[in-house]
């Protein structure tokens, strides 16, 4: 896990929208959403239309990922505390 990665799953314990993590971490949008789209892709993040709707079907976080709410996995969890 980058630091990158690893800094940004500090801020997914709980459901956070896009906003939020755009203001706390202060990067570029391009730098979040690829960060983003590499740990949805290897399944240590989930993402929601709404703080308690995960969406199911594949997502593209680099085209809409600004819509988007984010919380870790168990999995993310898990491989974020063992670092």
């Amino acid at each position: 896990m980058s630091e990158e990665e690893f800094e940004l799953m500090d801020e997914l314990y709980f459901v956070q929208p896009y906003s939020y993590l755009k203001e706390v971490l202060d990067w570029e949008d391009e730098v979040l959403l690829t960060t983003l789209q590499g740990l949805y892709e290897r399944r240590l993040i989930k993402c929601l239309l709404v703080p308690d709707q995960e969406i199911f079907d594949q997502v593209e976080v680099m085209k809409s990922g600004t819509l988007y709410y984010y919380l870790a996995t168990k999995k993310g969890l898990m491989e974020h505390n063992t670092l």
